[in-house]
């Protein structure tokens, strides 16, 4: 198993990818502290992969000491965090520019760049003490190129490739390797939310949309993503660090 022994904290571990990171990080042999807003989904898939094995609890990515505490319940409860897997993120309203409240634009920048960066403050100490680790943020599709109606996220997702490189070069010397993981649509709630709101929109239909300027045709699978998750997570991926991993079925290519 590439992940023995191996301590694994995961954002947004509630969520469609969240979930399928979860179970592959414990099928190949970690254990790993499920953070999320919502303990249903993760104390559930914490109880049926076993307490030996993973711990969930309440986080607001948002707030400075809920992810301090974090980060000081996962190492009190496994010893050491080897793998931060930041992975919360919100899609945010569906709207052009012009039409977006500015609560928009402060509420997706809260999770999606604030909570990252809190992230990053208080597991890159611990890794650096340790002597490594490898840190997956979650980025996007849409951190590489621009969309109509999505500025929030887009510009939310670009951020997050930003936070990767810095830290990237900042803790190379230390042995923490940074990356982002960029999936293209994939099915799950967010996705859904995301074509709900195109449609509210009168905007053109997002499935159809997406499909069509993909190579391979289709949306992904969380448990696609949560491979390339993994691979960065282990030491299979040792020499990579500051790049942006794209699985999105080729959309950006």
């Amino acid at each position: 198993m590439k992940l023995e022994q191996k301590v694994v904290l995961i954002t947004g571990a509630g969520g469609g990818i969240g979930v399928a990171a979860v179970r592959r990080f414990v099928a190949e042999g970690a254990k790993v502290m499920l953070a999320d807003m919502d303990t249903g989904v993760t104390q559930a898939l914490a109880d049926e992969l076993g307490a030996d094995r993973c711990a969930a609890m309440a986080v607001d990515v948002t707030q400075e000491q809920q992810v301090k505490a974090m980060v000081d319940a996962c190492v009190a409860t496994f010893g050491r965090i080897d793998v931060f897997v930041a992975n919360a993120g919100v899609e945010g309203d569906i709207g052009d520019i012009a039409s977006t409240d500015v609560s928009n634009l402060d509420r997706v920048f809260a999770v999606n760049v604030r909570g990252v960066w809190l992230g990053l403050h208080y597991v890159i100490p611990l890794m650096r003490d340790q002597g490594g680790g490898s840190i997956i943020i979650t980025s996007s599709g849409a951190g590489v190129k621009g969309s109509p109606n999505t500025a929030c996220y887009n510009a939310s997702k670009h951020a997050a490739i930003g936070l990767m490189r810095c830290a990237a070069l900042e803790c190379g010397a230390h042995n923490i390797r940074v990356n982002t993981v960029n999936p293209g649509a994939v099915e799950t709630r967010m996705i859904t939310s995301i074509e709900e709101g195109f449609a509210e929109a009168g905007a053109p239909d997002f499935r159809a949309m997406v499909e069509a300027v993909t190579p391979l045709g289709r949306y992904g699978q969380p448990d696609e993503i949560a491979k390339m998750m993994v691979f960065l997570g282990s030491d299979d991926s040792s020499y990579c660090t500051g790049s942006v991993y794209m699985v999105d079925g080729g959309n950006a290519a």
